[in-house]
């Protein structure tokens, strides 16, 4: 099950901060979600990614997404620092677009059910963006909740076929 904790203060940045329990072990959910390469297949949302750059953990690449409702392809440039002993990874847009800024944290907990991944994402979009702070933030939300719930179903069908 997917849960949700967002708030945002007046005068704060837009905060979502979203989590899911999977049923596999930390090192093979850090694994599938950290190769970048496979996120057309792990994610609904994204058509590609290209590696740009890398150099130990730290990764430049560009994401594209598919089409959204009117047409429209979003594709932009992000960084992503991965630190493998704490389990967390620190993404930002380098190509922010229609954000002031996107700065996103993914933080891994073993547990002894499985993996809590927790994604927390701090933004802010800019005046001309298709949509405010909160209409971004509420849009986030939901999708997170559709992707995590689809990563938890596809890395628990894969430790499946591992057991």
């Amino acid at each position: 099950m997917v849960t949700t904790a967002s708030s945002q203060e007046p005068d704060m940045p837009a905060h979502t901060n979203n989590s899911v329990l999977i049923n596999a072990p930390v090192d093979l959910v850090w694994s599938i979600t950290n190769d970048l390469e496979n996120w057309p297949r792990l994610f609904s949302d994204y058509a590609s990614v290209e590696v740009l750059d890398r150099q130990d953990h730290l990764v430049r690449f560009r994401l594209t997404m598919h089409p959204d409702e009117n047409g429209q392809v979003w594709s932009w440039v992000a960084e992503r620092e991965t630190d493998p002993d704490a389990r967390i990874v620190r993404q930002r847009r380098v190509e922010p677009g229609p954000f002031e800024f996107m700065e996103t944290r993914w933080e891994y907990e073993q547990r002894p059910e499985g993996t809590s991944v927790r994604w927390i994402q701090d933004f802010a979009m800019t005046p001309t963006a298709p949509a405010d702070d909160q209409a971004m933030a509420d849009r986030i939300n939901q999708n997170d909740k559709v992707q995590l719930e689809l990563i938890r179903a596809k890395i628990e069908h894969q430790a499946a076929a591992v057991r």
